[in-house]
Parts: C-alpha cells; structure tokens; sequence
C-alpha cells in the first residue's frame, strides 16, 4: 500500500524530500561559488532566492522530469562541445552576412519535426538551436519546432538534422 502510493505521488510530479534538498544544495553551492559576496544581507537574499528557486521548481513540474535529466548528464560534455563549435561557426557566418555590404539575407521559417521524445529533449533541442546565432526557436508544440533562420541556407542546414539527431542521442539508454 505505501509503496503505490509512493508511485502514484512520483507520477503525479510530486518530489521527494531527497530531490528537493539536493536541488536546494546545488543552486546555494552554485550560488555562493559565483557570487563571492559573503556579507549578511547578501547571503539572506541568495538563501532566499535558492529556495524561491526550489519553489518555482516545483510548482512548474521540474521533478517530474528531474529522472530524465539525470539520465542526460554524462552524455552532456561532448553534445556541449559540438554546440561550442557550432555557435562559433555561426557566429562567424552571421557576422561575414553583417558585414557585407549586400546584407545577403533571406529570412524564413521552418518546421522540424524533433527526433526527441521526451520534454526535456525538445527543451535542449530548441535550446540549442536558438543559441546557434542566426536562428531562434519560435516554438514548441507536440514535437514540432517552428524555427525562424536568417537565411535559406541555415535553414536547409538546420533540415538535414544534425543537431535533431544529436540532441535525440542525449535520450538513448
């Protein structure tokens, strides 16, 4: 009896105690290591905007994906990397289309059907997509993106799927 409702609580994206305490414990370590500031009114406001955090968490279902998300971590430093690559390549492209006197821009929408499944997957996906400069993430809406690019070319590039494809691998078991 208490174990299915223990699984009926989870199912419902409710936390437990553990998740939400780790989640306070990372945003105050993350908070106090990139602050530096140690003085009593700032340590009370970043305790406060921790565990605003935390609630906002909850409220918006955050731990009813937080199980996905752990699967994605160890797969993260080498998606990380390509996206790396992949935002300085278009930030050079951008800049050559800024820089031409021609302005050679042809501006359009398109729409990818995401190889993700999950939430969490899409969220990364268009994530990705809209920190690439010269594209951004309209929206998302039952596993399609409506993207917006800066050029016919970004979008044939963003249609052949390689980040739809990479940020689909993240899900794999």
């Amino acid at each position: 009896m208490k174990r299915m409702r223990a699984k009926r609580v989870l199912q419902r994206g409710e936390a437990r105690l553990s998740s939400i305490l780790l989640l306070l414990l990372v945003l105050a370590i993350s908070w106090l290591l990139w602050s530096g500031l140690y003085k009593p009114l700032v340590m009370g406001l970043g305790a406060f905007s921790c565990v605003l955090s935390v609630y906002l968490a909850h409220r918006m279902g955050f731990f009813r994906h937080h199980q996905a998300m752990f699967k994605v971590l160890h797969r993260l430093p080498g998606y990380w990397w390509w996206l790396l690559k992949e935002i300085v390549t278009s930030s050079i492209d951008v800049a050559k289309l800024i820089l031409s006197p021609s302005l050679p821009i042809s501006p359009t929408v398109v729409v990818l059907d995401a190889a993700t499944k999950t939430d969490v997957g899409h969220v990364i996906l268009g994530n990705s997509i809209t920190l690439s400069p010269g594209t951004v993430t309209l929206d998302v809406h039952e596993g399609k993106l409506l993207i917006h690019c800066l050029t016919i070319e970004g979008a044939k590039e963003i249609q052949k799927g390689e980040a739809n494809r990479r940020a689909a691998a993240l899900e794999k078991k």
